[in-house]
């Protein structure tokens, strides 16, 4: 479930008019910005985009650009994104990082439904002028390259019948490459890569259900190894996202000195659709809540404008 809080028909040219006053004069309302753009859905961000260029003859995102800054301003603006446009910069940047963030571009390729990631991919190719496919081929080398074109590529099948037999027989493919640690091998890439969601959790039961324990804790390594960071990644995201982002969440707010790209990117894509299912899993594993941790590491607006998100109001 959602934390987001909407309301049903807003008006699109007066939320635009608020946010045009909010960034007049000398300094910028955060707050006003806050109280508007933390309380709409994607339609009605994009309704407001568009009403905001009409009335305005500019772009809202490069004004609030131009009006914010730090944590506060990237987590605005990933907000402000079309969501497939939103994966397909968080996608882009991993791949820019001076070692490629394998993990997140793992993670939108194995959470995103078929049609979702289609989406993701044209967004890509017409911000990027180049495919999806394309720049994970030439920012990664070597086994991840395989794993993650193989899971960028596929267009797969999203209906929940399952084979139980396909299942049972590639559980012990699975588990056989992974007794010998030939982990990279290619039918992990093509079980992974090509059959549905439904199809590899079924597997992945079988697995636990035949060999004891779980195919991820099968796969635990050398932390630096990130083929196998990739892959686990994958598999996580498959059989409980709800589980691995509250992981993601806990590595964000709990290491030395917080991860505010990873903190800001699980809020943002996730506020609207199972951020509530997450914050239970988070607060399962953690001493505090979500909340709490959130408003005790952060500051400011980018706190406020988390808090909000998260469905907290009257911090």
């Amino acid at each position: 479930m959602a934390t987001l809080i909407a309301p049903d028909h807003p008006s699109p040219v007066e939320d635009a008019e608020a946010l045009r006053n909010a960034c007049k004069g000398w300094g910028t309302d955060e707050k006003a910005i806050i109280s508007v753009l933390g309380h709409r859905n994607a339609v009605q961000r994009k309704l407001i985009r568009q009403a905001y260029k009409q009335v305005y003859e500019e772009d809202l995102i490069k004004r609030l650009e131009s009006e914010l800054s730090g944590a506060f301003e990237k987590a605005v603006y990933r907000w402000m994104l079309d969501p497939p446009d939103r994966d397909a910069v968080l996608v882009n940047v991993a791949l820019k990082h001076s070692i490629p963030d394998y993990r997140v571009i793992a993670e939108i390729a194995c959470v995103r439904s078929p049609e979702e990631l289609l989406a993701v991919k044209r967004a890509y190719h017409l911000r990027y002028k180049r495919s999806l496919e394309e720049d994970v081929a030439a920012h990664t080398e070597g086994d991840c390259r395989k794993l993650l074109v193989a899971l960028v590529g596929i267009f797969r099948y999203d209906g929940d019948e399952i084979n139980a037999s396909l299942a049972r027989s590639e559980a012990g493919i699975l588990h056989d490459v992974i007794q010998r640690k030939v982990f990279n091998h290619e039918e992990v890439v093509r079980i992974l890569s090509t059959r549905s969601k439904a199809q590899l959790n079924a597997t992945f039961n079988f697995y636990k259900d035949e060999y004891g324990t779980s195919i991820t804790k099968s796969l635990l390594g050398d932390p630096a190894d990130e083929f196998l960071a990739a892959l686990r990644t994958a598999i996580r995201c498959f059989s409980d996202p709800h589980k691995y982002f509250g992981k993601v969440l806990s590595n964000a707010i709990n290491k030395a000195g917080i991860d505010e790209d990873g903190l800001t990117r699980v809020i943002v894509t996730r506020a609207e659709k199972d951020l509530k299912n997450i914050k239970e899993m988070y607060n399962k594993r953690n001493n505090g809540t979500l909340e709490h941790d959130i408003a005790k590491e952060t500051s400011g607006d980018y706190k406020a404008f988390l808090l909000t998100l998260v469905g907290i109001e009257g911090h």
